[in-house]
């Protein structure tokens, strides 16, 4: 069985859109370097901005 590792050993980056960290996850262990958005919502470019 492999080891468990903690959430804070695993690399992270800067969403694009949003501009807030996201972690690593295994469905993008293939294309981890071409990651840019944390999300399908950012990746549409429809994030709305709060006002405030």
């Amino acid at each position: 069985m492999p080891k468990m590792r903690k959430k804070s050993d695993l690399p992270t980056k800067t969403c694009a859109a949003c501009g807030l960290p996201f972690t690593w996850r295994k469905k993008w262990a293939r294309d981890w370097e071409n990651v840019r958005y944390c999300s399908d919502r950012c990746r549409s470019g429809k994030v709305s901005q709060k006002a405030g």
